[in-house]
């Protein structure tokens, strides 16, 4: 029996097609979203809600709807193992494929560490291409404990995680209004939007582009990680419906 070989899909690849199945319609307020998917202990899940409810009233995070998954239930293509709970968030790439369904060619570049100073971005320190990696680059800087999510929170000044992507000088106008009827929906997180043919928070962009900065929906599982709680990331893991999750008021 011949083993069929492992196929190797690079980060950018996922995402593309990630963008393409995504269905959320922000003023209908329906449709499937992007999460980024949280295993962690059972009996840290109060402690952990607690975390999270504080990273996204901080507007830390993409969107405050969450879902819950028990042990032995299953999200997509996993089953979460019993003595751990799930927990998914919206992802920020869901934020492409709604402005790609409304006619804007995004492209997303790379996640990186943003450095926050007094409350204003100032930044990237470190960065990862989508296109060089397997692996998402917000679950790689968040393993190497560059983070310092909660010094933010408390002093202003830190280092977060977030996206940039890069979109046409003629779709500003469509950017500006998809990204409008996002914020009425409860998806957010737009941290700057550079001007044309700009650098936009130290990092370049191509010509007759401008670049769009997002914060990482993964920053409440680092604020988590910075406090010594055990959370295992797994981004971008796979779409569900709005309608299955509930805002994190609901749970704290």
């Amino acid at each position: 029996m011949i083993n069929k070989p492992h196929r190797v899909q690079f980060t950018s690849s996922r995402i593309e097609d990630l963008m393409f199945r995504t269905t959320f319609d922000p003023v209908a307020m329906a449709g499937d979203v992007i999460v980024n998917l949280s295993l962690i202990k059972e009996e840290d899940l109060e402690s952990i809600l607690d975390v999270y409810a504080l990273a996204i009233r901080s507007g830390l995070s993409v969107s405050p709807f969450l879902k819950i998954i028990k042990g032995g239930e299953q999200i997509g293509d996993f089953r979460i193992s019993n003595g751990d709970v799930g927990i998914a968030t919206v992802c920020s790439i869901t934020i492409d494929g709604v402005l790609l369904k409304g006619g804007v060619m995004i492209n997303p570049k790379l996640g990186g560490v943003v450095q926050i100073k007094n409350g204003h971005p100032v930044r990237f320190t470190d960065v990862v291409t989508y296109v060089s990696t397997t692996v998402d680059p917000l679950e790689v800087l968040m393993s190497q404990d560059v983070t310092s999510v909660s010094q933010m929170l408390r002093t202003g000044s830190g280092k977060i995680l977030a996206n940039l992507r890069e979109a046409p000088l003629v779709a500003r106008d469509d950017i500006d209004h998809i990204l409008s009827d996002m914020l009425d929906a409860g998806i957010s997180g737009i941290m700057e939007v550079g001007e044309p043919n700009s650098r936009v928070l130290d990092v370049p962009v191509e010509r007759d582009h401008l670049g769009v900065v997002v914060i990482g929906g993964t920053n409440p599982m680092a604020m988590a990680k910075e406090q010594g709680f055990e959370v295992r990331t797994n981004a971008m893991s796979t779409l569900i419906d709005i309608d299955e999750m509930k805002h994190v008021d609901d749970f704290v």
